[in-house]
């Protein structure tokens, strides 16, 4: 995507072949701010603290923290002692698992010698990947946007509603559940977005409204509430949301609140599509709810907030009263049941483990009971 007319990945190898550099997402959308990450414990650390987030791009950094690792420390306990240290800092999104053990799996039968610079070339692997399955998800995607405006009067934009960040900043580049939205945009269609805030730490208000204003999307931020009552009064076309990780049996694990939209959609007749790159999809699980590990953050997300002051400045205010408790689930589980379809770089699946299978033949067999 462009920022400022120019071509950004959210993360790229440093110059210096030593180093990894990122979009450093906690300080968007007021400031623009590249980061150098140079070790293990920083890749670490930035995942963490969701200086880098979003499932596809959580995967591609913990690739590259491999990488730094092992220019430090090429030997098989390094190896697995930096997988070990990765996992540990993000627990529901898979595509985390994903490239940890893909990278593993590649770079453990090689001579020590020689582990350091083809992790370089597989995490760059990975990042291409990633970027030609998002462009997948939005070819797949743009129909379903296209049916939606040819049902609409004419002139009339498509409504679409969509949950967190799942945009180009979610991803290497070109995003997942914005991938069809970006498509229709740039295909012509008159398409509109109601972006839900998505507390508590506002990546839609923060993200993806930044993201579709750099890009010249109409949209509208919108409180996480607001959502039914837009449905409601048939405002709201389609909802479009992403995936930190889905069940063999098409249960959608998403940004916290996910789950109450899908049940407005439900209510209102209105279609509910998880956007689905296939290294999100847990082949060992099916019972989302009883499965999927959901991620507690830490209180001060939700009982703080930071904004830009009249004098352009930055800060962090609280929000409610010292000594009240506050609880922070990150994630929240849709069955599929509520899911209309999975769109997916290889077409649109039915919301079920036969839809699945049809697009991933090979991966049919592969739960494994808890």
């Amino acid at each position: 995507m462009k920022v400022h007319g120019r071509h950004y990945r959210t993360l790229w190898p440093g110059a210096d072949g030593a180093s990894l550099e990122i979009i450093d997402q906690t300080r968007l959308p007021h400031e623009f701010a590249v980061a150098r990450l140079g070790s293990l414990d920083e890749v670490a650390h930035a995942i963490r603290t969701m200086r880098v987030r979003g499932a596809p791009l959580i995967g591609a950094a913990a690739a590259y923290g491999l990488c730094l690792a092992l220019r430090a420390d090429p030997s098989d306990a390094a190896l697995r002692a930096a997988g070990a240290a990765l996992l540990a800092t993000r627990p529901t999104a898979v595509n985390l698992r994903w490239a940890i053990e893909r990278m593993t799996a590649w770079l453990k039968p090689l001579r020590t010698e020689e582990r350091a610079a083809a992790a370089f070339l597989r995490a760059a692997e990975i990042c291409d990947e990633d970027v030609a399955i998002n462009r997948g998800i939005g070819d797949a995607g743009l129909p379903l946007i296209r049916a939606a405006a040819a049902r609409k009067p004419p002139g009339a934009a498509v409504n679409v509603l969509t949950h967190c960040n799942a945009g180009w900043l979610a991803t290497v580049d070109v995003g997942t559940a914005t991938a069809p939205i970006y498509g229709a945009h740039d295909a012509g269609v008159k398409i509109h977005v109601w972006v839900d805030e998505t507390r508590p730490r506002n990546q839609g208000a923060s993200l993806t409204a930044w993201e579709l204003l750099n890009h010249g999307v109409a949209h509208t931020v919108i409180s996480d509430n607001a959502g039914g009552h837009l449905m409601q009064h048939g405002e709201v076309d389609m909802v479009i949301v992403g995936t930190d990780r889905t069940t063999a049996a098409a249960d959608v694990c998403n940004k916290i609140g996910t789950y109450l939209k899908a049940l407005a959609a439900r209510d209102n007749g209105v279609p509910f599509y998880a956007a689905v790159p296939s290294p999100s999809i847990d082949w060992r699980v099916r019972d989302g709810v009883r499965e999927i590990p959901i991620e507690n953050r830490p209180a001060r997300e939700v009982t703080h907030i930071a904004g830009r002051l009249p004098d352009g400045g930055v800060a962090t205010v609280a929000l409610t009263p010292e000594g009240s408790a506050a609880a922070n689930p990150a994630f929240d589980v849709t069955p599929a049941r509520l899911v209309t379809g999975l769109i997916t770089e290889r077409g649109v699946a039915d919301a079920s483990e036969a839809g699945l299978r049809r697009l991933f033949p090979e991966r049919a067999g592969q739960h494994r009971p808890v």
